[in-house]
């Protein structure tokens, strides 16, 4: 039976009435997407239309989901917020703080010997307040979220990006920061602005070495990093019906690559599989008794063009293998076009490591795909030419797995089978002993992010994104533009031999079985377990509020003109300071040390106002901190993009950063930089990003009228006593300008609280 299925037959139980009433007020027939949105207003049945991309709109998701790493913030947060239980079903799971450089037994025994602190803590935590806990090694934890929790029709939010892996099963799930699960975890609504809608038909069917990796490979050469910012992308057609429900999610699951607020599909008989192959066969019914109301209505489908704000087609038939890469998800080369490419931009031919797993592709069927190529490389006589790191999804895929063979296949090609966790896709790989000096290098992986430095902390790493069938493909060739479908190579005794196409399972045959999944109920009544956090730890810190940053900021120094891409690897790194996500003061000392200075074009290099010398970018800031001086940070295009982390946020107001001003922001940080009490802005005029010098003061001139559509005002006083005037659009509504005044929206809710 299915976790909270009483929850979820409330769902359903709602949803026909209040879909109805919204196709009615709406005045059309309605997307899967809308009738999620309006069956989920915090105000019950829709009473109007909303704007898409316009209206801010509160929600009351089902349920969240937290990773460790930040759920370490959002539970120091929660615990400030004067409840005694979560308002939602909610669950913590252990998947971060596991490095990935032995081998899985030994690996996740040095991950419980180095953060037992932390996994004690987050453990007594979950049980004080009615939280699910899932141990160190059950699993990713959207891999675990679609095996156990995801159900069509829903919508829940998580504290990671890749939440929206849930879409995979027909939900509205979305990343946000930790500060946006808090409120819903203290029985507050949630606000989201009215998503802009994405159409996009797959006609034909998948078919040879093309996967569903491809897909949204594809889509991203498409959209870009950013295009689809603000909206949801909603697929159907043919070919969504005809691919897998874990196939499903992994398109769903890099949606966030494109700045997608969320991706989803229409129920159907694959989702339907796959409740009941994982022991919801409660969840399937109910699902079935209003299967028309868990995906479009029809003439959405049929007349796409006339009900979404873009639509997108594409041809599974027609559709090749894609390579994305290197440094950004985006950059698509379809499999065949790499040579030329890759000699062009002297990115290096010789691949050195074939990486498969994460969120985004470490179901059973992907690593039985995988395993059929790693299966003929040991029929054929090949040996592998790259080292193989495989990451199961799960406890419950991995013991499967090895009940039927498919790890075996790969331990025989000398892979590493890593512990069921994140691993090399978070930068928790164990690759290098001082990535800074590291050779240049490509590799490949079936993760979804490719930023410099990301897997390995290398800056020399060329990483190429694809599905695992092609990661396998390529690991063996040992070549980055080695072509499966016209490429062969030469075995042990000198033979040519060509790769025949993949194949694998949906399900396992046998069905799915586990000895320990790894789940620990909380207690019904958690009143008497005490948390404790050490003073003296370096892990762990209990919060201590934001004070308000006020309607006067006079004065402000120029802390970093960030050049070119900033994400939040950027503004925050991952890797070895994932050790510091639950000690505010301690991880601030990452703060901004990977945004490139648009002065000198270094890193975590910037110049300080008192005395002119040049130091890393959290000293300084610290230093304008201890005298009481405010700085501004100015960003290019696309700011934040990339993980939901709050810590980027954080970091900053923790530090005395009253303000960031952008071309534009990806959304969940602009939202993020909202919750902590800060300024996040825009220029009204790009291209007053080039008035700012480094030597800049900045005054804002009409803070004390800050209202909703209003612009800011701000006089930047140059070094030479020149002063140039340049306006700042917002977004912030008037709940939002609260959270500012109050210090941040954590603030708000212990007064209201109170």
């Amino acid at each position: 039976m299915a976790f909270d299925i009483d929850m979820i037959k409330k769902v359903y139980g709602q949803m026909t009435e209040r879909v109805d009433k919204a196709r009615e007020v709406v005045g059309k027939p309605l997307t899967l997407s809308e009738k999620i949105l309006y069956n989920h207003l915090w105000d019950g049945t829709a009473s109007k239309a909303f704007q898409r991309g316009k209206d801010y709109v509160d929600f009351a998701p089902d349920r969240i989901a937290c990773q460790d790493a930040t759920a370490q913030m959002a539970l120091l947060q929660f615990m400030q917020a004067g409840k005694e239980k979560v308002a939602v079903p909610t669950t913590v799971h252990c998947d971060h703080l596991i490095q990935a450089k032995v081998g899985a037994t030994k690996d996740l025994q040095v991950a419980l010997n180095n953060s037992n602190e932390v996994f004690n803590f987050l453990e007594s935590v979950s049980n004080k307040y009615g939280i699910g806990f899932w141990k160190p090694g059950a699993g990713i934890i959207h891999q675990v979220v679609l095996e156990n929790y995801a159900f069509p029709g829903g919508m829940m939010i998580g504290t990671d990006s890749h939440t929206v892996n849930a879409g995979g099963l027909g939900m509205v799930a979305i990343g946000v920061g930790g500060a946006d699960a808090v409120d819903v975890m203290a029985g507050m609504p949630w606000e989201l602005k009215f998503p802009k809608l994405i159409g996009v038909k797959l006609t034909g069917k998948l078919s040879g070495w093309t996967a569903p990796k491809d897909v949204i490979l594809k889509v991203a050469g498409i959209l870009t990093v950013k295009g689809g910012t603000g909206a949801i992308v909603e697929y159907f057609g043919p070919g969504a019906t005809a691919m897998s429900c874990t196939g499903k999610g992994t398109i769903c699951n890099m949606g966030a690559e494109i700045g997608a607020t969320t991706s989803t599909f229409g129920y159907d008989e694959s989702m339907e599989r796959y409740l009941r192959a994982t022991d919801r066969n409660d969840v399937a019914d109910a699902a079935n008794e209003i299967k028309d109301y868990l995906t479009a209505d029809a003439e959405v489908y049929a007349n796409p063009e006339q009900y979404f704000d873009q639509v997108i087609e594409i041809n599974l038939d027609e559709l090749m293998p894609h390579l994305n890469g290197p440094f950004t998800p985006d950059l698509a080369t379809p499999v065949g076009t790499m040579t030329d490419k890759a000699n062009e931009n002297d990115w290096p031919l010789k691949v050195e490591w074939g990486l498969i797993g994460s969120c985004t592709n470490s179901s059973y069927e992907d690593l039985s795909r995988a395993a059929s190529i790693a299966q003929q490389a040991l029929d054929k006589g090949l040996k592998t030419k790259a080292e193989f790191g495989i990451n199961p999804g799960s406890e419950q895929v991995r013991y499967t797995a090895d009940r039927d063979g498919i790890l075996n296949v790969f331990e025989k090609l000398d892979a590493k089978i890593f512990t069921n966790a994140c691993g090399p896709c978070i930068g928790q790989w164990g690759r290098y002993e001082d990535p800074k000096n590291a050779p240049k290098n490509s590799i490949v992986h079936s993760f979804n992010r490719n930023f410099a430095k990301r897997a390995d902390g290398n800056p020399n790493t060329h990483a190429f994104v694809a599905s695992p069938e092609m990661v396998a493909a390529i690991a063996i060739s040992g070549r980055l533009d080695f072509n499966p479908l016209t490429d062969k190579l030469i075995n042990e005794n000198g033979e040519e031999v060509m790769l025949d196409e993949p194949t694998g399972w949906e399900l396992p045959s046998k069905g799915f079985a586990v000895e320990d999944a790894g789940f620990i109920a909380p207690e019904e009544d958690g009143s008497h377990v005490n948390v404790v956090v050490d003073p003296s730890s370096e892990r762990l810190e209990l919060l201590t509020p934001f004070t308000p940053i006020g309607d006067s900021i006079t004065g402000a120094k120029l802390l970093i003109k960030a050049f070119g891409k900033c994400t939040t690897d950027h503004i925050s790194m991952a890797g070895p300071w994932l050790r510091y996500r639950g000690h505010l003061d301690n991880i601030s000392n990452n703060m901004l040390i990977g945004a490139v200075n648009a002065f000198n074009k270094q890193t975590n290099f910037v110049k300080n106002q008192l005395n002119g010398e040049y130091d890393a970018v959290p000293k300084v800031q610290r230093e304008y901190k201890a005298n009481g001086i405010f700085t501004v940070v100015v960003g290019d295009h696309n700011y934040g993009e990339g993980s939901s982390r709050e810590h980027a946020a954080m970091e900053p107001r923790h530090l005395g950063v009253a303000a960031v001003i952008v071309k534009s922001f990806a959304r969940i940080h602009e939202t993020n930089l909202k919750k902590q009490g800060m300024l996040g802005l825009t220029f009204a005029n790009e291209n007053d990003y080039d008035l700012i010098q480094e030597d800049d003061t900045f005054n804002f001139l009409d803070l004390d009228q800050f209202a909703p559509g209003k612009p800011l005002t701000i006089e930047v006083v140059h070094a030479d006593g020149s002063k140039d005037t340049i306006v700042a659009n917002h977004t912030y509504n008037e709940g939002q300008i609260e959270w500012f005044k109050e210090g941040s929206a954590l603030n708000l809710i212990k007064k209201q609280n109170a």
